[in-house]
């Protein structure tokens, strides 16, 4: 494939102060714009504003709020105010220009057929937010690289602790064992409730509880240390009774037929599984992304050149963060690599879900019932 030519794009970019806005940008964008920029603490995702200058000297034509998550491989477009066109191509410009996978666009002010002349497509809207979630009602996305991913719903976790099990019901959705309309809250406390350490979902937990509600679907856990996890930050009294819980999941998976495999997972591994069309819930601490080191489960559902994609069900709204963030959210090899290397023992906990036996799928995978 011949290398992507483009003609050359005038960028100016300048932090986003939100308290000292040139004057150019002050004369082109609405009141009630910008009082959406204002509205939350953006600093921890590289605010800053794309420009194309215009022929006077110290004009614009259009600008551009751009953010992203640290540590990941997009850029993301909040609004866009001017000549639309121009500045979505400018900012496009400015993230090949930086190696980047995608560039996404909010939708507050975006309409679907300015987004598709700017070769954007709509993102799939969530299924659910999590309380006090805030974002746009819609999302587009433009990949930078040639791509064939398949597009998983997108569902926000409703708890501050079900991360785990979201993944795994987006994961079995996306692979076709759950029907999208079963995603729901229901379905999400009720797999948390299989697999939880209280309120965590450790990785053999949640393993156990995978392969429970869908007996065809081949489950493996990766994890490579014998200690009980996820449990540090408690005191010793209460670590003892979920340690013990976590023994008890051992136990559960010789049971029912999950190996838990003590090596560590390379991201050669992660990618080779989803090559496989492989699911890969993984375990990472928020500390890279989002600022505080509290574990997580992500899903990693594809791949680019250099970049693993992965469902975060959880967006953080103090931050300006959304699920149009969240959604098919690119984070490269070696950023991922480190985030999903928890301390204190280094360690990587994994849960990959395989394709389906379909001699029994339609019987037994309905998924997790609910009492």
């Amino acid at each position: 494939m011949p290398p992507h030519q483009e003609t050359p794009v005038k960028i100016t970019t300048v932090p986003f102060e939100p308290d000292a806005l040139p004057a150019p940008l002050r004369r082109l964008v609405r009141h009630d714009v910008l009082e959406r920029w204002r509205a939350v603490d953006r600093s921890a995702h590289a605010p800053h504003i794309v420009a194309v200058p215009g022929e006077a000297a110290g004009d614009w034509t259009a600008a551009a709020l751009v953010t992203a998550r640290p540590r990941t491989a997009y850029l993301k477009i909040v609004d866009a105010v001017g000549d639309v066109p121009a500045v979505v191509e400018a900012v496009v410009s400015h993230a090949r220009h930086r190696g980047l996978a995608q560039v996404k666009w909010e939708g507050w002010t975006a309409s679907a057929e300015a987004a598709a002349a700017a070769g954007f497509a709509p993102l799939s809207g969530p299924l659910a937010r999590a309380a006090g979630a805030d974002g746009p009602d819609s999302g587009y996305v433009r990949w930078l690289c040639d791509t064939a991913l398949t597009e998983p719903p997108y569902y926000g976790q409703t708890t501050h602790f079900t991360c785990g099990a979201v993944t795994a019901l987006v994961a079995q959705a996306q692979a076709g064992v759950l029907a999208a309309e079963s995603l729901d809250r229901p379905a999400e406390l009720t797999m948390w409730r299989d697999a939880t350490n209280f309120p965590a979902c450790e990785p053999v937990g949640l393993g156990v509880a995978v392969r429970r509600a869908w007996p065809s679907s081949p489950v493996t856990v990766f994890l490579d240390t014998d200690r009980p996890v996820l449990l540090d930050h408690l005191p010793a009294s209460e670590q003892e009774w979920r340690a013990v819980l976590q023994r008890a999941s051992r136990t559960d998976a010789e049971r029912v037929g999950v190996p838990i495999d003590a090596q560590h997972l390379p991201m050669t591994g992660i990618r080779s599984a989803i090559g496989r069309r492989e699911h890969v819930l993984l375990l990472v601490s928020l500390a890279e992304m989002q600022g505080f080191d509290v574990p997580h489960w992500v899903l990693c559902h594809g791949t680019v050149p250099g970049a693993v994609v992965i469902e975060d069900p959880w967006a953080n709204a103090a931050t300006g963060d959304t699920w149009v963030d969240a959604h098919l959210l690119p984070v490269a090899d070696p950023s991922l690599d480190m985030m999903s290397t928890l301390a204190p023992d280094h360690y990587r906990g994994a849960v990959i879900i395989g394709a389906p036996e379909r001699r029994d799928a339609a019987s037994s995978d309905s998924g997790p019932s609910v009492e």
